[in-house]
């Protein structure tokens, strides 16, 4: 082909999916979509195989794939021009059911061409527990509306009798509405703009291009793994759940120009709806891997074809139907996204030509705090407390990671304003600020998570009621690499008035609880894991943090060991002391028996 067109084209299919992506932010009126970034958008061929990646969470570049695959086969000779249809089920290949997928087929001069697909978390989906984090539910049957795959637009017509029935078991169903809706002009952007780039170059110079984007991502990939050591790195992650805690192993091997992740070993599936399944877990393996070894190839097929997932039957990353999954994109799936993070980083590290693009794992924990209930202008509200896309950046091999930097899964995610979520429901933030000594300690520091507090204010019912899917509070989640420590746990308190703080309230993780009269809710997340020794940091670099408020002087003495003069600075002989003390301890604690 024509190295002008092809370039041509590749460039193109990028500004379909983001103008795609746009047309998706501005007609949705949910929170969760337009701040804090929950979507995707991406472009499939006519069989199935991702064309072309999108941003929003990478969790759904194949699970969407699989989406499509399993429309062509339960739908075979059904499908028409303007159809849209809709894919929810777990076991089929969403991630949750609060996760909707919408997919469409792309014709052209009456031939099947492409797909495009897309996904928003629902504002409702009739679960259990309003909002669709469903802590209480046992099963898959009480997580809400569920789907194999449905059409709900028929040739360009809404089936208004399909769209009825499934407003009919949701909350809000005018917000659900509007959540399809904004789906549904995602996609018609996404057909009309690859009609006209196939009315312009022929749907067989476009297919030719696609081909060779996949062709070129997996050379290009296999080409990377060949420069990087063979060998096994293992991770762990563990999730805690009122008492219980279960186990994600991940054992990856890379030899020539493939990875195979393996999880056996994992904690049999869970009672709990912390579980994920086999599609799932492939998209959060998938979720790091993109921007880590594929940051400057085109997020494809070829990307994926040399991977393997090895995720035993019945296991918490490949769980059985009807085990209860819909905290699954908050639990098991972000623990395979922090596992596969952290024996990447390792590999890389391992690299003399790679390590500097080495990272400790980011914002490994995300709480789910849905509120509910009705807001100061008399109206049913449900929404997400989206600081938990606000994230924090793990250290590189060069320096420390970003304060509240977002995540690896997500490279456009963010919060929401304090003003659009009080605008929204009968809360008042009594603070929203970095969280002093969230960030892994290390040579260089993980980036700080940070810490919020809410109480009612102009409730007509005296305050709301909130669901809380919280893990990650007994155990720190966001590893630290190359001697780096990792990132602070969660916490999450219910603050009464008569305590003194609203972190020294009862701790609270898992179920529905009130925020009502006088009571606080606190949160505060983790921050990124640490990279090297925290006593190779420099003792300016520490001084600094404590002035700056991320690093405690207890933490900056007891982990760093440096001490710190009247004025602030760091005190170079003292510290000199203390470290060689620090370092003799350790010596002496190795040659314990």
């Amino acid at each position: 082909m024509d190295p002008m067109t092809f370039s041509i084209i590749r460039h193109r299919l990028f500004r379909i999916v983001d103008e795609a992506v746009i047309t998706l932010k501005h007609v949705s009126g949910s929170a969760i979509t337009n701040e804090g970034h929950d979507l995707m958008v991406s472009l499939y061929r006519a069989d199935g195989s991702l064309l072309m990646g999108g941003v929003g969470f990478l969790h759904h570049l194949t699970s969407a794939a699989e989406a499509c695959k399993s429309i062509i086969r339960r739908f075979a000779g059904r499908i028409r021009e303007g159809d849209v249809f809709l894919l929810n089920d777990p076991y089929t290949a969403a991630l949750h059911t609060s996760d909707i997928y919408l997919v469409a087929p792309i014709h052209f001069d009456g031939r099947l061409v492409a797909w495009s697909a897309c996904f928003v978390h629902v504002y409702d989906i009739g679960a259990m527990n309003p909002g669709g984090f469903s802590p209480q539910s046992t099963d898959i049957y009480t997580e809400g509306f569920s789907s194999p795959g449905i059409k709900i637009v028929d040739q360009g017509e809404i089936v208004q009798d399909v769209i009825d029935t499934m407003l009919n078991m949701v909350r809000s169903p005018e917000m659900v509405m509007l959540d399809l809706r904004s789906m549904i002009a995602c996609n018609n952007v996404a057909r009309e703009r690859m009609q006209a780039l196939i009315a312009k170059y022929g749907a067989e110079t476009v297919d030719a291009a696609g081909s060779e984007l996949i062709r070129q991502s997996e050379m290009l990939l296999r080409a990377r793994l060949q420069e990087l050591p063979d060998g096994q790195w293992q991770s762990r992650q563990y999730l805690d759940v009122n008492g219980e805690t279960a186990t994600v192993r991940l054992t990856m091997t890379k030899s020539g120009d493939r990875l195979v992740f393996d999880f056996t070993g994992s904690s049999e599936q869970s009672r709990h709806a912390i579980n994920c399944t086999k599609w799932a877990s492939l998209g959060g393996l998938f979720a790091p891997l993109f921007p880590l070894l594929c940051y400057d190839i085109t997020w494809n097929e070829g990307v994926i074809r040399p991977v393997e997932m090895i995720a035993p039957e019945g296991s918490i990353v490949n769980c059985t139907r009807p085990a209860p999954v819909s905290v699954a994109t908050v639990a098991a799936i972000q623990s395979v996204n922090n596992a596969a993070c952290a024996t990447i980083g390792k590999m890389l590290a391992a690299s003399d030509r790679y390590r500097e693009q080495a990272t400790s794992v980011w914002h490994a924990n995300h709480f789910a705090i849905f509120k509910f209930g009705r807001n100061q202008k008399g109206g049913f509200s449900i929404g997400i407390l989206t600081e938990t896309f606000a994230g924090a950046g793990g250290a590189r091999s060069f320096g420390d990671g970003v304060d509240i930097g977002g995540e690896i899964p997500n490279p456009i995610s963010r919060m929401a304003n304090v003003e659009t979520v009080e605008g929204s429901f009968p809360i008042r933030y009594l603070f929203r600020r970095r969280m002093k000594d969230s960030g892994g300690p290390g040579r260089w520091r993980g980036g700080t998570g940070g810490e919020l507090a809410v109480v009612p204010h102009k409730a007509p019912d005296g305050g709301i009621h909130y669901v809380i899917s919280g893990k990650g509070a007994r155990h720190p989640m966001s590893d630290g690499l190359a001697g780096g420590f990792p990132g602070a746990p969660n916490r999450y308190a219910w603050a009464k008035a008569q305590d003194a703080q609203p972190d020294a309230g009862e701790p609270v993780s898992w179920g529905v609880f009130p925020l009502m009269g006088e009571d606080a809710l606190y949160v505060r997340w983790n921050g990124g894991g640490g990279f090297g020794d925290p006593l190779e940091r420099e003792p300016g670099r520490v001084a600094d943090d404590v002035t700056r408020g991320v690093v405690s002087t207890e933490a900056a003495e007891a982990i760093y060991g440096v001490a710190l003069g009247a004025d602030g600075t760091a005190d170079v002989a003292a510290t000199e002391a203390l470290r060689a003390g620090r370092t003799r301890q350790r010596s002496a604690g190795r040659s314990t028996p």
